[in-house]
Protein backbone atom coordinates (compact mmCIF):
# COMPACT_ATOMS: atom_id res chain seq x y z
CA UNK A 1 0.00 0.00 0.00
CA UNK A 2 1.60 3.70 -0.95
CA UNK A 3 -0.44 6.84 -0.17
CA UNK A 4 -1.18 9.29 -2.03
CA UNK A 5 1.15 11.76 -3.39
CA UNK A 6 3.92 10.42 -1.91
CA UNK A 7 6.55 7.97 -2.96
CA UNK A 8 6.46 4.68 -3.70
CA UNK A 9 8.83 3.50 -1.77
CA UNK A 10 6.86 4.39 1.03
CA UNK A 11 5.04 1.34 2.53
CA UNK A 12 2.81 3.90 4.49
CA UNK A 13 3.16 7.00 6.52
CA UNK A 14 5.68 5.76 9.48
CA UNK A 15 7.60 4.09 7.05
CA UNK A 16 8.14 7.18 5.21
CA UNK A 17 8.93 9.36 8.35
CA UNK A 18 10.98 7.07 9.84
CA UNK A 19 13.15 6.42 6.40
CA UNK A 20 13.73 10.11 5.74
CA UNK A 21 14.98 10.85 9.15
CA UNK A 22 17.84 7.82 8.87
CA UNK A 23 18.31 9.39 5.51
CA UNK A 24 19.22 12.73 6.27
CA UNK A 25 20.71 12.12 9.55
CA UNK A 26 22.27 8.23 9.40
CA UNK A 27 23.07 8.19 5.99
CA UNK A 28 24.26 11.84 5.66
CA UNK A 29 21.82 13.08 3.24
CA UNK A 30 21.35 16.39 4.20
CA UNK A 31 20.75 18.28 1.27
CA UNK A 32 17.67 16.02 0.82
CA UNK A 33 15.95 18.92 3.03
CA UNK A 34 16.00 20.41 -0.46
CA UNK A 35 12.73 18.64 -1.26
CA UNK A 36 11.67 16.71 2.12
CA UNK A 37 11.19 19.59 3.45
CA UNK A 38 8.95 22.35 2.20
CA UNK A 39 10.96 25.76 1.32
CA UNK A 40 9.51 27.85 3.54
CA UNK A 41 8.84 25.39 6.18
CA UNK A 42 8.43 26.71 10.30
CA UNK A 43 10.23 24.86 12.18
CA UNK A 44 9.14 25.56 16.25
CA UNK A 45 11.29 24.33 18.90
CA UNK A 46 11.41 25.43 22.69
CA UNK A 47 14.78 27.11 22.09
CA UNK A 48 12.85 29.33 19.07
CA UNK A 49 11.60 28.84 15.38
CA UNK A 50 13.59 28.69 12.33
CA UNK A 51 12.05 29.79 9.27
CA UNK A 52 12.87 27.64 6.10
CA UNK A 53 13.80 24.77 5.11
CA UNK A 54 18.03 26.44 4.19
CA UNK A 55 17.85 27.02 8.38
CA UNK A 56 16.92 23.62 8.97
CA UNK A 57 19.98 22.44 6.89
CA UNK A 58 22.33 24.79 8.51
CA UNK A 59 21.48 23.37 12.02
CA UNK A 60 21.27 19.92 10.58
CA UNK A 61 24.86 19.96 9.64
CA UNK A 62 26.50 21.78 13.05
CA UNK A 63 24.63 18.99 15.04
CA UNK A 64 26.68 16.21 12.91
CA UNK A 65 29.68 17.74 13.16
CA UNK A 66 29.67 18.11 16.60
CA UNK A 67 28.44 14.32 17.12
CA UNK A 68 29.49 12.94 14.01
CA UNK A 69 28.22 9.30 15.29
CA UNK A 70 25.23 10.59 16.14
CA UNK A 71 21.85 7.68 16.17
CA UNK A 72 18.07 8.55 15.84
CA UNK A 73 16.36 5.22 16.83
CA UNK A 74 12.59 5.63 16.12
CA UNK A 75 10.56 4.19 18.51
CA UNK A 76 7.01 5.18 17.17
CA UNK A 77 5.30 7.39 15.04
CA UNK A 78 1.52 7.94 16.26
CA UNK A 79 -0.18 9.70 13.49
CA UNK A 80 -3.85 11.12 12.31
CA UNK A 81 -4.66 13.10 9.02
CA UNK A 82 -5.29 12.34 5.73
CA UNK A 83 -3.08 12.76 1.88
CA UNK A 84 -5.26 15.57 1.07
CA UNK A 85 -5.18 18.20 4.22
CA UNK A 86 -2.49 17.19 5.45
CA UNK A 87 -0.80 13.99 7.60
CA UNK A 88 0.68 14.80 10.98
CA UNK A 89 3.17 12.43 12.91
CA UNK A 90 4.71 12.41 15.86
CA UNK A 91 7.70 10.50 16.20
CA UNK A 92 9.62 9.75 19.21
CA UNK A 93 13.18 9.18 18.74
CA UNK A 94 15.94 8.00 20.93
CA UNK A 95 19.10 9.83 19.85
CA UNK A 96 22.63 8.61 20.89
CA UNK A 97 25.70 10.57 20.31
CA UNK A 98 29.37 11.43 21.33
CA UNK A 99 30.21 14.78 21.69
CA UNK A 100 33.41 14.26 19.60
CA UNK A 101 33.97 18.21 18.22
CA UNK A 102 33.76 21.90 19.95
CA UNK A 103 30.35 23.62 19.34
CA UNK A 104 27.40 24.81 20.78
CA UNK A 105 27.97 22.31 23.85
CA UNK A 106 31.44 23.74 24.05
CA UNK A 107 34.25 22.37 23.35
CA UNK A 108 34.82 18.43 22.74
CA UNK A 109 34.46 16.16 25.95
CA UNK A 110 33.99 12.73 24.43
CA UNK A 111 30.92 12.01 26.40
CA UNK A 112 27.86 10.24 25.41
CA UNK A 113 24.23 10.82 25.65
CA UNK A 114 21.29 9.13 25.15
CA UNK A 115 18.09 10.85 24.85
CA UNK A 116 14.66 11.35 23.64
CA UNK A 117 12.96 13.70 20.94
CA UNK A 118 9.73 13.50 19.93
CA UNK A 119 9.00 15.75 16.26
CA UNK A 120 5.06 16.68 15.33
CA UNK A 121 5.77 16.47 11.41
CA UNK A 122 2.67 17.55 9.12
CA UNK A 123 2.88 16.04 5.61
CA UNK A 124 1.45 16.29 2.09
CA UNK A 125 2.90 15.78 -1.21
CA UNK A 126 5.88 13.82 0.13
CA UNK A 127 7.11 17.18 1.81
CA UNK A 128 7.07 17.67 5.45
CA UNK A 129 5.94 21.11 5.44
CA UNK A 130 4.95 22.13 9.42
CA UNK A 131 6.75 20.94 12.74
CA UNK A 132 7.25 20.96 15.87
CA UNK A 133 10.13 19.92 17.68
CA UNK A 134 11.05 18.97 22.05
CA UNK A 135 15.51 17.67 21.89
CA UNK A 136 15.85 16.86 25.70
CA UNK A 137 18.24 19.34 25.72
CA UNK A 138 18.26 19.22 29.60
CA UNK A 139 18.97 15.53 28.93
CA UNK A 140 21.88 16.43 26.99
CA UNK A 141 23.58 18.53 29.34
CA UNK A 142 23.50 16.02 32.15
CA UNK A 143 25.04 14.22 30.46
CA UNK A 144 27.55 15.98 29.32
CA UNK A 145 28.40 17.07 32.87
CA UNK A 146 26.89 20.35 32.94
CA UNK A 147 23.69 21.39 35.05
CA UNK A 148 19.93 23.05 32.55
CA UNK A 149 20.44 26.35 34.44
CA UNK A 150 23.89 26.78 34.28
CA UNK A 151 23.89 26.12 30.23
CA UNK A 152 21.09 28.14 29.94
CA UNK A 153 22.96 31.48 31.31
CA UNK A 154 26.10 30.62 29.37
CA UNK A 155 23.77 30.35 26.37
CA UNK A 156 22.83 33.98 27.18
CA UNK A 157 26.15 35.38 27.71
CA UNK A 158 27.57 33.96 24.77
CA UNK A 159 24.85 35.21 22.42
CA UNK A 160 25.38 38.50 24.11
CA UNK A 161 23.03 39.09 27.22
CA UNK A 162 19.46 39.00 27.70
CA UNK A 163 18.90 41.74 25.59
CA UNK A 164 20.32 40.29 22.47
CA UNK A 165 20.66 36.78 23.27
CA UNK A 166 18.41 33.99 20.79
CA UNK A 167 14.48 34.35 22.47
CA UNK A 168 12.92 30.83 23.32
CA UNK A 169 9.79 30.16 21.57
CA UNK A 170 6.77 32.24 22.59
CA UNK A 171 3.01 32.05 20.92
CA UNK A 172 3.47 35.91 19.51
CA UNK A 173 6.33 34.62 17.64
CA UNK A 174 4.13 32.28 15.72
CA UNK A 175 3.85 31.76 11.74
CA UNK A 176 0.81 30.19 9.97
CA UNK A 177 2.84 27.15 8.89
CA UNK A 178 -0.54 25.90 6.88
CA UNK A 179 -1.04 22.82 9.35
CA UNK A 180 -4.40 23.85 10.95
CA UNK A 181 -5.44 20.38 12.80
CA UNK A 182 -6.03 19.23 15.88
CA UNK A 183 -5.89 15.11 15.49
CA UNK A 184 -8.00 12.85 15.85
CA UNK A 185 -11.49 11.65 17.82
CA UNK A 186 -10.10 8.21 19.08
CA UNK A 187 -10.53 6.98 22.23
CA UNK A 188 -6.97 6.76 23.51
CA UNK A 189 -6.13 10.00 22.42
CA UNK A 190 -9.33 11.67 24.23
CA UNK A 191 -8.42 9.34 27.33
CA UNK A 192 -5.15 10.97 27.81
CA UNK A 193 -5.35 14.58 26.86
CA UNK A 194 -8.18 13.94 29.94
CA UNK A 195 -5.32 12.47 32.40
CA UNK A 196 -2.97 15.87 31.73
CA UNK A 197 -6.16 17.91 32.10
CA UNK A 198 -7.03 16.56 35.26
CA UNK A 199 -3.38 16.87 36.56
CA UNK A 200 -3.16 20.12 35.34
CA UNK A 201 -6.07 20.95 37.15
CA UNK A 202 -4.13 19.93 40.37
CA UNK A 203 -6.24 16.37 40.79
CA UNK A 204 -3.13 14.40 41.20
CA UNK A 205 -5.02 11.93 43.23
CA UNK A 206 -6.21 10.38 40.11
CA UNK A 207 -2.88 8.98 39.32
CA UNK A 208 -3.55 6.26 40.86
CA UNK A 209 -6.81 5.39 39.17
CA UNK A 210 -5.42 5.65 35.79
CA UNK A 211 -1.87 4.55 35.59
CA UNK A 212 -0.57 1.30 35.83
CA UNK A 213 0.99 0.80 39.33
CA UNK A 214 4.22 -0.73 36.87
CA UNK A 215 3.91 2.59 35.07
CA UNK A 216 7.53 3.03 33.12
CA UNK A 217 8.31 6.60 32.54
CA UNK A 218 11.09 8.80 30.58
CA UNK A 219 10.86 12.33 31.46
CA UNK A 220 13.23 15.66 30.74
CA UNK A 221 16.90 15.06 31.84
CA UNK A 222 16.82 11.48 30.36
CA UNK A 223 15.34 10.49 33.58
CA UNK A 224 14.13 7.17 33.86
CA UNK A 225 11.13 6.35 36.66
CA UNK A 226 8.59 3.66 37.71
CA UNK A 227 5.44 3.71 39.45
CA UNK A 228 3.06 6.64 41.11
CA UNK A 229 5.54 8.09 42.46
CA UNK A 230 7.72 8.91 39.66
CA UNK A 231 4.51 10.31 37.98
CA UNK A 232 3.61 12.11 40.31
CA UNK A 233 6.61 13.86 40.90
CA UNK A 234 6.82 14.93 37.40
CA UNK A 235 3.65 16.20 37.00
CA UNK A 236 3.17 18.25 40.47
CA UNK A 237 6.91 19.77 40.24
CA UNK A 238 6.33 21.29 36.69
CA UNK A 239 2.86 22.51 38.38
CA UNK A 240 3.82 23.31 41.29
CA UNK A 241 6.42 25.99 39.50
CA UNK A 242 3.89 27.44 37.11
CA UNK A 243 0.92 26.90 39.87
CA UNK A 244 -1.47 29.51 37.62
CA UNK A 245 -0.47 29.06 34.19
CA UNK A 246 -3.03 28.13 31.51
CA UNK A 247 -2.72 24.98 30.56
CA UNK A 248 -3.74 24.13 26.89
CA UNK A 249 -4.05 20.93 24.64
CA UNK A 250 -3.38 21.81 21.08
CA UNK A 251 -3.08 18.52 19.69
CA UNK A 252 -4.17 14.99 20.18
CA UNK A 253 -3.56 11.65 18.33
CA UNK A 254 -5.39 7.98 19.55
CA UNK A 255 -4.10 4.57 17.80
CA UNK A 256 -4.87 0.64 18.02
CA UNK A 257 -3.19 -2.07 16.41
CA UNK A 258 -0.21 -2.11 14.08
CA UNK A 259 1.56 -4.74 16.78
CA UNK A 260 1.65 -1.89 19.42
CA UNK A 261 -0.20 -1.08 22.59
CA UNK A 262 -3.72 1.73 22.43
CA UNK A 263 -1.65 4.60 22.58
CA UNK A 264 -2.05 8.36 21.78
CA UNK A 265 0.17 11.14 21.54
CA UNK A 266 -0.40 14.92 22.98
CA UNK A 267 1.23 18.30 22.32
CA UNK A 268 0.37 21.00 24.65
CA UNK A 269 1.53 24.13 26.18
CA UNK A 270 1.62 25.82 29.76
CA UNK A 271 1.68 29.72 29.72
CA UNK A 272 2.17 31.80 32.90
CA UNK A 273 4.13 33.17 35.72
CA UNK A 274 6.51 31.37 37.68
CA UNK A 275 5.45 31.75 41.25
CA UNK A 276 5.44 28.85 42.90
CA UNK A 277 8.32 26.71 44.25
CA UNK A 278 8.87 23.39 42.27
CA UNK A 279 11.07 21.55 39.65
CA UNK A 280 12.59 25.61 38.45
CA UNK A 281 13.47 26.11 41.92
CA UNK A 282 12.44 29.75 43.62
CA UNK A 283 10.17 31.51 42.33
CA UNK A 284 11.41 34.47 40.00
CA UNK A 285 8.16 35.89 38.57
CA UNK A 286 9.18 35.12 34.99
CA UNK A 287 6.60 35.07 32.57
CA UNK A 288 7.19 31.63 31.07
CA UNK A 289 6.01 29.43 28.12
CA UNK A 290 6.54 25.68 27.88
CA UNK A 291 5.74 23.68 24.90
CA UNK A 292 5.57 20.12 26.06
CA UNK A 293 4.68 16.79 24.34
CA UNK A 294 3.58 13.74 25.54
CA UNK A 295 3.15 10.11 24.64
CA UNK A 296 1.55 7.37 26.21
CA UNK A 297 0.68 3.72 26.05
CA UNK A 298 -2.30 2.08 27.47
CA UNK A 299 -2.38 -1.66 28.91
CA UNK A 300 -4.97 -3.97 31.20
CA UNK A 301 -3.62 -3.40 33.86
CA UNK A 302 -5.27 -0.51 36.05
CA UNK A 303 -7.62 0.36 38.69
CA UNK A 304 -10.49 -0.42 36.16
CA UNK A 305 -8.87 -2.70 34.07
CA UNK A 306 -6.96 -0.05 31.71
CA UNK A 307 -3.81 1.95 32.62
CA UNK A 308 -1.35 4.43 31.00
CA UNK A 309 1.95 1.61 31.26
CA UNK A 310 4.48 3.68 29.71
CA UNK A 311 4.53 7.59 29.52
CA UNK A 312 6.97 10.06 27.66
CA UNK A 313 7.09 13.50 28.31
CA UNK A 314 8.91 16.25 27.18
CA UNK A 315 9.88 19.80 27.29
CA UNK A 316 13.03 21.24 27.35
CA UNK A 317 14.44 22.54 30.76
CA UNK A 318 16.92 24.82 28.98
CA UNK A 319 14.75 26.79 27.11
CA UNK A 320 12.52 27.32 30.27
CA UNK A 321 15.73 28.72 32.35
CA UNK A 322 16.53 30.70 29.75
CA UNK A 323 13.02 32.80 29.71
CA UNK A 324 13.45 32.88 33.61
CA UNK A 325 17.04 34.11 33.73
CA UNK A 326 16.82 36.45 31.02
CA UNK A 327 13.92 37.93 33.04
CA UNK A 328 15.44 37.60 36.53
CA UNK A 329 18.69 38.67 35.90
CA UNK A 330 20.70 36.38 37.86
CA UNK A 331 23.03 34.28 35.00
CA UNK A 332 25.64 33.29 37.45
Amino acid sequence: MTIKGFSEEWKDFPDYIIGITNEIWESRGIGTLNHYYAEDIPVRSPMGIQHGNQAVIAATMATCHEFPDRELLGEDVIWSGDPESGLLSSHRIVSTATHSRGGVFGPASGKQFNIRIIADCAAKNNTIFDEWLIRDYGGIVRQLGMDPRTYAGQLIDSEGGKDKCSKPFTPDMDVDGGYHGTGNDNQWGAKYAAVLTRLMEKQFHVIPEVYDRAVVTEYPGAVSGLSFQSVNGFWLGLRSSFPDAEFKIHHQIGMDGGMLSPRAAVRWSLDGIHSGWGTFGKPTGAQVHVMGMCHAEFGPFGANGEGIRREYALYDEVAIWKQILMQSGELS
